[in-house]
C-alpha cells in the first residue's frame, strides 16, 4: 500500500489486491455537521443532486456512464463526510476516478433536477419516519447531542429540504469540496506505483486553476482532542401507537482521537451486542429467552465524541424484562473484571469478524479513505490487530463504567 498526498492537498492512498473489479472511492469531509449557516439536510441533498447533471454529461449520461460497462456508482453521506464511490473492472478504473472527480468538481445542479429531487428526498424522510428502529435512532442522537452540529438529521426535514436553493448547493459545494478536504483511494489488481502516478495526473487535471473556497460559514468543523460536552440525562417515552416497542439506551463514547478508549469500547460492544449469537444480550434476550428479533450494541465514532447504543424492538410485555436484563449485563461488565479466558476469547472472535469484513475490495477502499480523512494516515489491519491484542480486562471495565453509568445513561422508548 502507499499513501500521501498531492501537491494541491488531496490526501490519497493505493492498494494492490489480485481481483478483477476494481474499487475507487472519493471521500469528502463534508457532513450534516457542517451545515451550520445553511439548510438541514443540505450535506446530503448535494449527495443526491451532485449526479444530476455537470458541466461535462447531462444526468442521463452519468446515471448509465458506468452501468454500461457492468460497474457500478454510488453515494453515502454521513455527519462528517461525503462519499462518492465506484466499482468497475481494472481496465475501466480510469473512466470512474475521472467520473468521481467530475461529479465533485462540475456539478451544475440543474433547477429542474432540483425540484424533482426533493420529492424524492421528502419521500425517503417520510419511509424514515414509518421505520420505528430507524427513526428512533435519528431522534436519540438529536437528544444526546442537542445543542451540537452533531444533532443535525442527515436527511434534514421535509421543511429544510423544501428550502435549499440551487445558490446554496453552489456555495457549499464551493466552500467544502476543496482537496484539501479530500481524500481519494483505490483498491485495484494494478502496480501501486502506476496508480500512484494516475493520482497525481487526477488532482492535476481536476485541481488547477482552481478558484480560492469561499470563506468556511459554519463552525461544524472538528478538531483533535475536542469532546462534546455531556447531555443532560433523559428518559423519554413517547407513544407511537406501534405494534413494537423500540428502546435505544446510551450516552456519549470517546472520539476517533481517544485511542486506548476507542479501542477497548469497540471491544466492549462486541462483547456485549455484536453481531455474533453468542454476544451476551443476543444469546440472554434472543436466544435463551426469545423477547426480541434482534439486539445490538453499536458504537459511532466522531472526530470530537462518539455515541454507544444498545438499540431492540419487542412486544411490550417484554420492554421490562429486557430492562432488567440489560442492567444486569451493564453492571457486570462495569462492576467487575472479565476473566482472562473470556478476553482471550473476546478478541479471537472480533479479529476474525474484522478479517472476514475486510476481505472485500469496497470495504478497504472506504475504510482507506475514512482513515485518511481522520488521522492523515492509513492504519492498517496489523495495527488495528496490535492495539486489540493490547486491551486489558480493566480498559473493559473502564469503557462500560464510562458508557453505563447509570446517572448520565439515556434512554427514549418509542411505543
Amino acid at each position: 500500500m502507499i499513501y500521501g498526498k498531492t501537491d494541491c492537498g488531496l490526501q490519497y492512498a493505493v492498494k494492490r489486491t489480485g481481483s478483477a473489479a476494481a474499487y475507487c472511492a472519493l471521500s469528502i469531509k463534508c457532513g450534516t455537521r457542517d451545515e451550520t449557516g445553511y439548510s438541514s439536510g443540505l450535506a446530503h441533498f448535494t449527495e443526491h443532486t451532485i449526479f444530476k447533471g455537470t458541466a461535462g454529461k447531462k444526468a442521463s449520461v452519468i446515471n448509465g456512464y458506468l452501468d454500461k460497462l457492468g460497474g457500478e456508482l454510488n453515494a453515502f453521506t454521513t455527519k462528517e463526510e461525503i462519499v462518492l464511490h465506484a466499482t468497475v473492472l481494472k481496465e475501466d478504473l480510469p473512466k470512474a476516478a475521472n467520473l468521481l472527480f467530475e461529479l465533485a468538481t462540475s456539478a451544475v445542479f440543474p433547477e429542474t433536477e432540483i425540484c424533482i429531487e426533493k420529492g424524492v428526498v421528502i419521500d425517503e424522510i417520510n419511509s424514515y419516519k414509518d421505520s420505528p428502529a430507524e427513526d428512533i435512532y435519528d431522534k436519540f442522537e438529536e437528544m444526546l447531542f442537542a445543542g451540537h452540529p452533531l444533532s443535525f438529521p442527515i436527511l434534514g426535514t421535509a421543511a429544510s429540504v423544501r428550502k435549499i436553493k440551487r445558490t446554496e448547493l453552489l456555495d457549499f459545494v464551493h466552500e467544502k469540496f476543496i482537496p484539501e478536504r479530500m481524500a481519494f483511494s483505490i483498491v485495484a489488481d494494478i502496480e501501486e506505483k502506476k496508480m500512484e502516478r494516475f493520482v497525481g495526473k487526477l488532482a492535476g487535471k481536476w485541481f488547477s486553476g482552481r478558484d480560492p473556497a469561499l470563506p468556511e460559514k459554519g463552525c461544524g468543523a472538528a478538531f483533535p482532542g475536542n469532546t462534546v460536552p455531556a447531555p443532560a440525562r433523559f428518559d423519554k417515552t413517547v407513544n407511537k401507537k406501534n405494534h413494537q416497542v423500540n428502546c435505544i439506551i446510551g450516552n456519549l463514547g470517546p472520539s476517533l482521537y481517544r485511542e486506548r478508549e476507542r479501542i477497548a469500547t469497540i471491544l466492549m460492544c462486541n462483547i456485549l451486542g455484536g453481531p455474533a449469537n453468542n454476544s451476551v444480550l443476543n444469546y440472554q434476550l434472543r436466544e435463551k429467552n426469545g423477547w426480541v428479533y434482534g439486539v445490538e450494541c453499536t458504537y459511532t465514532q466522531y472526530s470530537d465524541s462518539g455515541i454507544v447504543a444498545i438499540s431492540l424492538g419487542c412486544d411490550r410485555e417484554n420492554l421490562d424484562k429486557c430492562m432488567k436484563v440489560i442492567s444486569r449485563e451493564t453492571g457486570k461488565l462495569r462492576d467487575g473484571v472479565i476473566s482472562p479466558s473470556r478476553l482471550t476469547a473476546a478478541k479471537k472472535q472480533f479479529m476474525g469478524q474484522m478479517a472476514i469484513s475486510s476481505d472485500n475490495g469496497e470495504t478497504q477502499c472506504l475504510a482507506m479513505g475514512k482513515s485518511l480523512l481522520a488521522y492523515g494516515k492509513v492504519l492498517t489491519d496489523e495495527n488495528t490487530r496490535e492495539k486489540i491484542e493490547s486491551v486489558t480486562a480493566e480498559e473493559i471495565r473502564d469503557a462500560a463504567k464510562a458508557v453505563f453509568d447509570e446517572a448520565s445513561l439515556c434512554r427514549l422508548v418509542f411505543l
